[in-house]
C-alpha cells in the first residue's frame, strides 16, 4: 500500500523558518513529480512548490526567494525549506507524489506565524 506523510510543521514567529519533509512509502513506479501545496482556511488548494525527477523546480511567485524544495530520490523523499516565513504563509501544508500511476496526497501538516 503506497502513502504519503508529511512531517515538520508548527508555529513560528514571522521571520521564522520551517522544514517540511514528506516521505512516499510503499511501491510507486516511476516518481514524475513531488510537489507541496497549501490551503489556507476558505480557500483553495494553491500550489506552493514542485520538483520534477530531473531536479527542475517551479514555484509560486509568493514563495520565490523565500522557500526551496529538494528531494532525495533514492528515499522517495521531497523536502521544503522555508525561510523568511510571513503572516499570509500559515496554511495547511499537502505534500503531493505523482507517477503514471499515481497521484498520492498526504494528510497535510500545519504551518502557523504568528507572534
Amino acid at each position: 500500500q503506497v502513502q504519503v506523510v508529511e512531517s515538520g510543521g508548527g508555529l513560528v514567529q514571522p521571520g521564522g523558518s520551517l522544514r517540511l519533509s514528506c516521505a512516499a512509502s510503499g511501491t510507486i513506479f516511476r516518481i514524475n513529480a513531488m510537489g507541496w501545496y497549501r490551503q489556507a482556511p476558505g480557500k483553495q488548494r494553491d500550489l506552493v512548490a514542485t520538483i520534477t525527477s530531473d531536479g527542475s523546480t517551479d514555484y509560486a511567485d509568493a514563495v520565490k526567494g523565500r522557500f526551496t524544495i529538494s528531494r532525495d530520490s533514492a528515499k522517495n523523499t521531497v523536502y521544503l525549506q522555508m525561510n523568511s516565513l510571513k503572516p499570509e504563509d500559515p496554511a495547511v501544508y499537502y505534500c503531493n507524489v505523482r507517477s503514471p500511476y499515481h497521484n498520492l496526497w498526504g494528510q497535510g501538516t500545519q504551518v502557523a506565524v504568528s507572534t
